[in-house]
């Protein structure tokens, strides 16, 4: 999929990864880049298309695809986490719907509204971020690893979908990225804007899946390992 010309769609797009994606596909030519966020008021980037988009809201995403019916990329970007453990006789049930809403059905969401779009634009590409931590889990991150897993299982089978469609499906797979979202995190961090170059080149190369940084090419290299990552309980 060729970036110089395109027209792109980025969810959370005003901070963060969201903001680097936005920023280096203005760098590499793409012609339009529409900027999704909660509140387009916080969009500053010169150079892009503000759109208010809340991915969890029907009503937000129909919205989007009619405003962007010119794209031919879709970077589903936007994620939440934190929150109460699993197990939490209080919190953890409705803690896991809050971060499944954004994280697994915000993308399926978008996915359904803009498949017919790209497919009406040539195929393009339909672009998932998901995470190292779709393949195992932390005690202080369970439902966010949960969310992850699904958003992978589920990046999977809409590759199978939309291959007859002619629409490149790309995971991309990362540890820590430098972002707010993980500023209490003491351990090594990417950078958005390295996270966000290595995405575009898998995007032209025609890739499936990027593992973005070393913490997710460990991760799924020890698959096979006697005691693999996944079944960690620290």
């Amino acid at each position: 999929m060729k970036i110089q010309g395109s027209t792109v769609l980025v969810t959370g797009a005003n901070r963060g990864l969201g903001l680097a994606f936005a920023k280096a596909l203005l760098a590499a030519g793409a012609q339009k880049v529409y900027a999704g966020a909660r509140d387009p008021s916080t969009v500053t980037l010169p150079g892009v298309v503000p759109v208010k988009l809340d991915v969890t809201n029907p009503e937000d995403v129909a919205a989007a695809a009619a405003i962007a019916s010119d794209v031919n990329i879709v970077i589903n970007n936007a994620g939440i986490s934190g929150g109460a453990l699993l197990l939490d006789a209080k919190d953890g049930q409705e803690n896991l719907r809050r971060i499944m809403e954004t994280n697994l059905y915000g993308i399926h969401a978008m996915s359904v509204a803009f498949a017919p779009v790209l497919k009406k634009n040539g195929g393009g590409a339909l672009v998932n971020m998901l995470s190292a931590l779709s393949w195992l889990s932390l005690s202080s991150t369970s439902a966010y690893s949960v969310s992850k897993a699904a958003a992978w299982a589920l990046t999977n089978s809409l590759r199978n979908e939309l291959r007859e469609q002619g629409t490149q499906v790309l995971g991309i797979h990362a540890g820590y990225i430098d972002t707010d979202m993980v500023s209490h995190v003491d351990a090594p961090k990417t950078s958005p804007g390295d996270i966000a170059q290595r995405t575009l080149e898998a995007l032209e190369r025609g890739d499936s899946e990027v593992l973005a940084d070393e913490t997710s090419r460990q991760v799924k290299a020890g698959f096979n390992a006697p005691h693999p990552a996944y079944l960690s309980t620290t």
